[in-house]
């Protein structure tokens, strides 16, 4: 088979596919065709070694694919099921742990940029019921960490208030697990054309955030203050995102998109009494909440623009303009 390692990072040209044996699944394990992937933007850094990992690692924190073989000990699964990965492979449910979130997918563990690979049958899930492989390999990540934020930590009720920022894949599974919610949605973009595509998908209200430079202030007085604000940008956002939110509000940091760190403003905070809350994608049963929410609610991603599997490098290039609208995909059927 193929699979993608990670050499002497530093760099997209450190990114070689090599060919590698199809092991046969230990006692506990199934062996996973994958078929997709998705680009998120922790899988760019481990690649350009942004984030320090081991040599050789295997990228790509998003797998989804079919069960093609099953080992000693499994019932949970059989030849032919179609399953998607987790980001956390070890954390099955209850609260995060250092033991239960030590193990990352596509960082500290090797990931889904592959034909095939041996797996935990617990670190899996199913994939929701239509979905093609190319659509389920969007969820694990982005989906999950925006389900997470605004279902789970935020318990986003009908008739809530929600931000998002930008037109990434967290921001636009937000926004469509949100409005499935029945609440109203604010959202940014640089790009009026990106603006008017948002619309299209639901969001009630929108704002150009390069246009207007105090554009927290503005959707704090369009708005009265929101609910729930998902932050993306940390020391580009965060200010604008305290600014927006509502008394009592909850503000969840999902991304570093503007850089690692912010400057608050603590007062504002205590005064709003604000819940602010980092959090890194869930654990496998949030995931399976979130795929029965999908089934319900008829949920399908949005997808830019997908690449074959020889053409990752070209992916993360793409992704680095910053030009798509939802999810980039790597087919590996292409």
């Amino acid at each position: 088979m193929q699979c993608y390692q990670v050499k002497k990072t530093g760099g997209l040209d450190n990114l070689i596919i090599v060919d590698s044996k199809v092991l046969e699944p230990l006692a506990g394990q199934v062996l996973v065709r994958w078929r997709a992937s998705s680009l998120n933007y922790h899988d760019y850094m481990v690649a350009v070694g942004g984030i320090p990992c081991e040599d050789g690692r295997v990228p790509m924190s998003d797998g989804a694919g079919e069960v093609v073989a099953v080992g000693k000990g499994v019932t949970t699964w059989k030849t032919g099921d179609r399953v998607m990965s987790l980001f956390f492979p070890n954390w099955l449910n209850g609260k995060p742990t250092v033991t239960n979130s030590a193990m990352v997918s596509g960082d500290t563990t090797d990931g889904y940029a592959r034909e095939y690979s041996c797996i935990g049958a617990h670190a899996l899930t199913p994939m929701p019921v239509d979905y093609s492989f190319t659509q389920a390999a969007t969820l694990p990540c982005a989906a999950l960490t925006a389900w997470r934020a605004l279902m789970v930590e935020g318990n986003l009720q009908a008739g809530d208030s929600v931000l998002i920022q930008g037109t990434g894949g967290k921001s636009i599974f937000a926004l469509q697990i949100a409005k499935a919610a029945g609440a109203y949605v604010y959202a940014t973009s640089s790009s009026d054309e990106k603006l008017e595509q948002l619309k299209t998908l639901g969001a009630d209200e929108v704002v150009n955030y390069r246009s207007d430079e105090k554009w927290g202030r503005t959707l704090w007085k369009q708005s009265g203050g929101i609910d729930h604000v998902l932050d993306v940008g940390a020391e580009t956002t965060l200010k604008h995102s305290v600014e927006a939110v509502a008394m009592g509000g909850n503000i969840s940091l999902i991304g570093v998109l503007g850089g690692v760190t912010a400057k608050l403003v603590m007062p504002t905070l205590f005064f709003k009494h604000v819940k602010l809350s980092g959090l890194a994608v869930g654990s496998r049963y949030m995931q399976e909440k979130m795929v029965s929410a999908i089934n319900v609610n008829n949920i399908k991603p949005v997808i830019d623009k997908t690449f074959a599997f020889t053409e990752l490098k070209q992916a993360f290039e793409y992704q680095t303009t910053g030009a798509h609208f939802g999810k980039i995909v790597v087919n590996y059927d292409h």
